[in-house]
């Protein structure tokens, strides 16, 4: 991909390419929009099948950022980073310490945290090589359960549209994704009785499912034309497309995944099925706000965080009443809502500050 064309089209501010032969490093960070604050936003380990996956998806999860911290309220702007490789056998002291010396390069305009294949050991390792990292084992942790349960709190505004009850009990849920998130998501709806049917691309975690919860399992094709109240997209993004779309048979699409939707156009035609969608930045951002908790004065306050995270049920609420006012889809309602906050607090007077 011609990289400069693709951060203008996505309005990025910078993108740093990171490599050490000698560990075997390659990453990307990008650094979406700053207005708000230093670009807040975790590393993702992935085995990409090239190097222009890797950045293409690095400037979409970046830019998702920025709208997920405006939309959750935060005073941070929007960053991602990507490490090429496989989180089941590519990990090392050496790389993830490299990575951590790009990460302090940077001087504080991008703070990681966890993200897909990454956990809290694994960002200890980058703190020795800087401070700008969050999402640790003494503060807040893996920040998994906070965004599991945001989509749960999101998933029971929904239902409250959909079905005029915020109750799960008895509704059908495919969860498509059964890893860190998706999990701690089961937890939630089988403690509220909901029916599960889940699929993924690890059978050690659908076991885990089946086990526990006692889940349905289909392979993973198969969960888009599962029957279901809900269709809930917990793991990679861009899985709602041509190929996708007229096979779900659901009322709501509400899940953890960033970037669910392939092209905008796809959730012009959700809303032209019918189906409900709650956008993916406002419905997973109980993470964010469980890893920006460790920045307040005082320092990190679980029961003060998980407060706040509740509250992503009102805000998935919120965006549904713009869209009804607008008459638009709901994903044009959550950039309404996330813009209208940037647009807001960039507009303050700049003062200079003295030396």
């Amino acid at each position: 991909m011609k990289v400069l064309e693709g951060m203008n089209q996505f309005g990025h501010e910078q993108l740093v390419f990171c490599s050490d032969q000698a560990c075997g490093l390659r990453a990307v960070i990008a650094i979406h929009d700053t207005t708000l604050g230093p670009a807040l936003g975790g590393t993702r380990m992935w085995p990409y099948r090239s190097e222009d996956e890797a950045v293409y998806d690095v400037l979409r999860l970046s830019r998702g950022m920025t709208y997920k911290n405006a939309a959750m309220g935060l005073n941070f702007g929007g960053g991602k980073a990507v490490i090429i490789g496989d989180p089941r056998k590519d990990k090392s002291e050496e790389l993830f310490r490299a990575f951590g010396r790009f990460v302090h390069s940077l001087g504080g305009r991008y703070l990681t945290a966890e993200d897909v294949g990454i956990n809290p050991d694994d960002m200890l390792l980058v703190q020795m090589e800087t401070p700008y990292v969050h999402g640790l084992p003494d503060t807040s942790g893996d920040p998994s359960p906070a965004t599991a349960y945001g989509v749960y709190r999101g998933m029971k505004a929904c239902a409250k549209e959909v079905y005029g009850d915020a109750s799960l009990k008895g509704k059908r849920v495919a969860l498509q994704g059964v890893g860190h998130v998706g999990y701690h998501l089961a937890k939630h709806l089988a403690d509220e009785g909901a029916e599960l049917v889940v699929a993924d691309i690890y059978q050690d975690r659908v076991r885990l499912a089946v086990d526990e919860f006692g889940a349905e399992t289909v392979d993973p094709e198969e969960i888009y034309g599962v029957d279901c109240d809900i269709f809930a997209p917990s793991a990679l993004g861009a899985v709602i497309n041509d190929e996708t779309i007229l096979r779900l048979k659901c009322q709501i699409v509400a899940g953890a995944a960033n970037n669910q939707l392939e092209e905008p156009r796809h959730g012009d035609k959700l809303d032209e099925l019918g189906i409900l969608y709650a956008p993916d930045y406002v419905i997973n951002g109980g993470g964010v706000i469980n890893v920006a908790a460790e920045l307040e004065p005082g320092g990190y306050n679980k029961d003060r965080a998980y407060a706040k995270i509740g509250k992503i049920y009102d805000k998935i609420l919120q965006v549904i009443e713009i869209s009804k006012k607008n008459r638009i889809p709901t994903y044009q309602a959550a950039d309404v809502m996330a813009e209208e906050r940037i647009r807001r607090i960039g507009q303050l007077k700049k003062i200079h500050l003295g030396r």
